[in-house]
């Protein structure tokens, strides 16, 4: 009998990352009268991740006088505030906490912006724990970070349990190396020569069905 673990990605499972990153950079760069090309840069750069790192890089290709650390205190202050978790995913989660399971939340990224996501859209209060990859610089799909995850629930990798993300490689790949089952939201490519996910949706709402489907 597997424990009643499931770790979830963040970014494109939980959250749209992709509608607040393109209001964030829009506003950032209307409020500090950034020029086009700098605003184009960021939306390539920022595209799969962002850190202050990023910022420095900015400031110094486009000759800014503006600290980077204030681009990218802003940059996270709008990001957080523009995030969203949709109403039936929180729901979602309500259930399977009520059906007794542990949840948590593994993510790429820098551990001030992710944290302030999890804050900002109420998912803080519905996990169990959160493991950030720039917390220790390692990234999914390295074992460490799951273990890390399973680890701030108060369980153990040894006694299985579920990943669920949009990401074939980091999250999937990473689930199936920690002895996860796992469950694929579909969109990007599969890559050649990695095992299929044990189930694949449309939706994270569909993976939480699945969840407690097991369990009832």
């Amino acid at each position: 009998m597997h424990q009643r673990l499931v770790l979830f990605d963040l970014d494109g499972t939980l959250v749209d990352r992709q509608s607040a990153l393109s209001n964030a950079v829009t506003g950032l760069c209307r409020a500090r009268a950034l020029p086009p090309a700098a605003e184009q840069w960021l939306r390539t750069e920022l595209v799969d991740r962002a850190n202050a790192a990023d910022f420095a890089r900015l400031r110094q290709a486009f000759g800014l006088e503006v600290p980077a650390e204030d681009l990218w205190q802003e940059y996270v202050d709008r990001m957080s505030s523009g995030v969203t978790c949709r109403p039936e995913v929180l729901k979602g989660l309500a259930r399977l906490r009520a059906a007794a399971w542990t949840i948590g939340i593994i993510t790429n990224g820098a551990g001030d912006i992710q944290r302030a996501k999890l804050v900002r859209t109420g998912l803080a209060a519905l996990v169990d724990g959160v493991a950030v990859s720039g917390d220790l610089e390692i990234r999914k799909p390295d074992l460490r970070l799951f273990e890390l995850a399973v680890s701030r629930c108060g369980l153990s990798l040894a006694s299985g349990g579920w990943m669920v993300g949009d990401n074939a490689a980091g999250d999937i790949g990473g689930g199936q190396q920690a002895g996860l089952r796992t469950i694929w939201l579909r969109g990007r490519p599969w890559p050649a020569g990695l095992p299929a996910a044990h189930h694949v949706v449309d939706d994270v709402t569909d993976a939480i069905t699945i969840l407690l489907t097991e369990t009832e």
